[in-house]
């Protein structure tokens, strides 16, 4: 069986779009590095404070 791995226990990261902390998912398990922004709406955001 498995050892199951505590919420408390994954990498976290802040979001500089609403400087929230979000935590590691699953489906970002081969580009965590690269993973920026906690949601879809804050990279669009970031995205249009660029342009401005």
């Amino acid at each position: 069986m498995t050892k199951m791995t505590k919420k408390r226990d994954l990498p976290s990261k802040t979001c500089p779009v609403c400087n929230r902390p979000f935590v590691w998912r699953k489906k970002w398990e081969k580009n965590w590095e690269s993973v920026k922004y906690c949601s879809k709406k804050c990279s669009k955001e970031a995205k249009f404070l660029k342009k401005n």
